[in-house]
């Protein structure tokens, strides 16, 4: 897909607002993250239920859903106030809102880079699920994430946890985590593809200018939260 001036400034303007209500949300206040989380489960499961309506078997793909949907949220929530601890010491760590936002920061970085990468040096399709993806975009979306989403966070998070005698994240999980991320969140983004060429919808939504609905924003989310919340638990618990 070639690069459209139009529809990325319309998508960076849409973008920018958004994160500075994500980040608002992430690392003030409590009640207000819980509230926009809230908001945006609810803005998936009706988009969701939307784009269902039509398919046959609708209480498989209702079930589906609380996976899909609500247990991803929930293991978001989990995220949120994940609480790191010493073995060896029994020390235990704040509760560490971080990650909710590494992980949005690697979606922002994979679908941006994948998004520029495709449209300047794109030529081979990726899915016919998604006709616009390439296999170029695609890997330099992953890379680029790799890269500076493990780059950005092992220097600037890297040693966030070490009050009293906890031990930092060893580099290396940054940027299995980042790849993970950005794996996860490309085949988010192909599993809500192949709902809405199910149901033959573009988009989920269009609250979001240049983005879609809720489910077009926050599909990849959708996918590479358990997979990260797997990760931590069983890597760094």
């Amino acid at each position: 897909m070639p690069f459209n001036r139009s529809i990325f400034t319309t998508r960076a303007i849409t973008a920018f607002f958004f994160v500075a209500v994500m980040l608002y949300a992430l690392l003030w206040n409590d009640t207000i993250f819980w509230i926009l989380v809230v908001v945006i489960h609810a803005g998936c499961w009706v988009e969701y239920q939307k784009i269902i309506e039509g398919f046959n078997r609708s209480l498989l793909y209702i079930l589906l859903g609380l996976v899909y949907i609500t247990l991803s949220w929930v293991f978001f929530l989990d995220l949120h106030h994940f609480k790191f601890s010493n073995a060896a010491t029994g020390i235990t760590a704040p509760a560490w809102s971080q990650w909710p936002l590494f992980i949005f920061v690697c979606m922002w970085i994979n679908d941006t880079m994948a998004y520029l990468v495709g449209s300047f040096i794109g030529k081979t399709p990726f899915s016919p699920i998604s006709p616009k993806k390439t296999w170029e975009g695609t890997l330099g979306g992953i890379l680029l994430t790799l890269l500076a989403g493990g780059i950005t966070a092992d220097y600037l998070l890297g040693d966030l946890l070490m009050p009293g005698q906890l031990t930092p994240i060893d580099s290396y999980h940054w940027y299995v985590i980042a790849m993970l991320a950005a794996i996860a969140g490309t085949l988010g983004d192909l599993l809500e593809s192949k709902f809405k060429r199910m149901a033959g919808i573009k988009d989920s939504g269009s609250i979001l200018p240049g983005h879609g609905g809720f489910l077009d924003r926050f599909d990849s989310v959708l996918v590479t939260t358990p997979v990260i919340w797997l990760y931590i638990r069983l890597f760094l618990s």
